[in-house]
């Protein structure tokens, strides 16, 4: 059977949640390959017209929250100084339909993936002295609406190392967006918090991440304290369970990762309308309420797995 193309939007700005995973067994990401990984996030995102407003690399896969900008909005200065970054003087003249041609490469989320996944192949290749495919099957990308389910995906990103009980609290897992703007006070921040929320609109970068640091405590229930999942009843694994933003934050939750699209239902009736060759079905397809995330829907309808 033919695989569903990627929904991808070209020369759009628009936020994508990426997951990609490894090819091998077992945790083969050590400390030094999730350090030289994050690097690598960090140089291609200041190569590529993007907005990156977080990630997570655990240790057989990572995640990813960009939004791709149009190159159309950008100097052919701009993307010239870029694309002389990424080549380091090994490309030669940028003539100017050479520079139209890659110009347009900067904005496309495909491109930009390769790019990091490629770059992290070699690296590890040849510091472990093998051959062979790193990464598994191609990688996965929901389109994520700005504002609030922007917010609430990205704190589910930065919520894994909590899930997977390695840190006793989020901001101490290294690897992490959330981990970065903690530990990474007063240097430079590679990091957007521009989420498209309106209260923090009127807030400085600093207030702005506390209110997002706040918002994860209080919507992952982490006791304050102790690092800890707050439980109680609400949270028991029943036949008639159901859950609520705590518990999609709380719990893998496929509608962050395999939703194609998620957000209002407008946006998500927008994309489903844009993409519409894309699927087979004989009925149109419409935007599926998710239950425990407020006005949140899906393009698809999945099976619940909290």
């Amino acid at each position: 059977m033919a695989r569903t193309s990627r929904l991808l939007v070209e020369e759009e700005e628009v936020v994508y949640h990426v997951i990609t995973r490894t090819a091998l067994e077992g945790f083969v990401l050590g400390d030094i390959e999730k350090e030289f990984l994050v690097d690598l996030i960090t140089w291609m995102s200041s190569v590529f017209f993007t907005d990156v407003y977080g990630y997570c690399v655990m240790g057989d896969h990572f995640h990813l929250l960009v939004k791709m900008k149009s190159s159309q909005k950008c100097s052919s200065e701009e993307a010239r100084e870029r694309l002389e970054r990424y080549y380091k003087g090994k490309e030669g003249q940028l003539t100017k339909v050479r520079l139209f041609k890659l110009k347009s490469r900067l904005s496309n989320l495909s491109a930009y993936i390769k790019d990091i996944k490629q770059r992290f192949s070699r690296y590890y290749n040849k510091k472990h002295k093998r051959k062979g495919y790193f990464w598994a099957e191609r990688f996965k990308s929901v389109i994520v609406e700005e504002g609030e389910t922007l917010v609430n995906c990205l704190a589910y990103i930065d919520l894994n190392p909590l899930r997977a009980k390695i840190v006793d609290k989020p901001e101490d897992y290294r690897w992490s967006s959330l981990g970065y703007r903690v530990q990474n006070k007063g240097k430079e921040n590679f990091l957007s918090s521009d989420f498209g929320i309106s209260e923090y609109k009127k807030m400085n970068e600093k207030e702005r991440i506390e209110a997002y640091i706040e918002y994860v405590y209080e919507k992952g229930a982490i006791n304050s304290e102790e690092g800890e999942f707050i439980y109680n009843n609400e949270f028991n694994e029943k036949d008639d369970y159901i859950p609520t933003t705590t518990g999609r934050l709380r719990y893998r939750t496929r509608h962050f990762s395999d939703s194609a699209v998620i957000g209002t239902k407008g946006f998500v009736s927008k994309y489903s309308m844009k993409f519409k060759s894309h699927f087979n079905a004989k009925r149109e397809k419409r935007p599926i309420k998710i239950s425990g995330l407020d006005d949140t829907y899906s393009l698809k309808s999945l099976v619940e797995d909290i």
